[in-house]
């Protein structure tokens, strides 16, 4: 089951989250979240905890970078966003966040929209856990992209 966010809701629990199971903050200097949507200098994506986990979560660079707008971003299954061949070692990246809480070193290939294929780089993928414990999902973060 998809669950719906609306920005706000979003923008607290990616940051909440990074900051519990890290314990470290997003950005070094005060921001918000129009800043972290609009101007951020790295892609910032999530998805919820569905059976087939669809992002509800794209920022602008995220959008540049896959080709995607937010329309097509939000609740497209975030397995898309690798070819078939490379989901296996993505499903392993996030069975491995679910069990330590994160990874701050991941590359991966990925694909954009037009088939563009590239590698992220020093990735950091989180769990995204609610005040009560919950887990909501994963968060992705990262600040390189090299194209094939």
């Amino acid at each position: 089951m998809t669950t719906e966010y609306d920005a706000d809701d979003a923008f607290a629990l990616i940051v909440a989250s990074y900051r519990q199971v890290t314990g470290k903050e997003l950005v070094d200097h005060p921001f918000d979240g129009r800043w972290l949507y609009e101007n951020a200098p790295f892609a910032l994506l999530a998805h919820d905890r569905s059976d087939d986990p669809r992002f509800f979560y794209a920022n602008k660079t995220a959008q540049a970078c896959f080709g995607y707008s937010w329309q097509e971003f939000i609740g497209m299954p975030s397995r898309l966003s690798a070819e078939a061949p490379n989901r296996e070692e993505r499903q392993r990246l996030l069975d491995s966040v679910s069990t330590k809480g994160f990874i701050d070193d991941y590359r991966g290939l990925r694909i954009a929209k037009s088939g563009r294929r590239f590698w992220i780089e020093n990735a950091i993928v989180w769990q995204l856990v609610r005040a009560n414990g919950e887990h909501a999902g994963q968060a992705a973060m990262f600040h390189s992209w090299k194209d094939l």
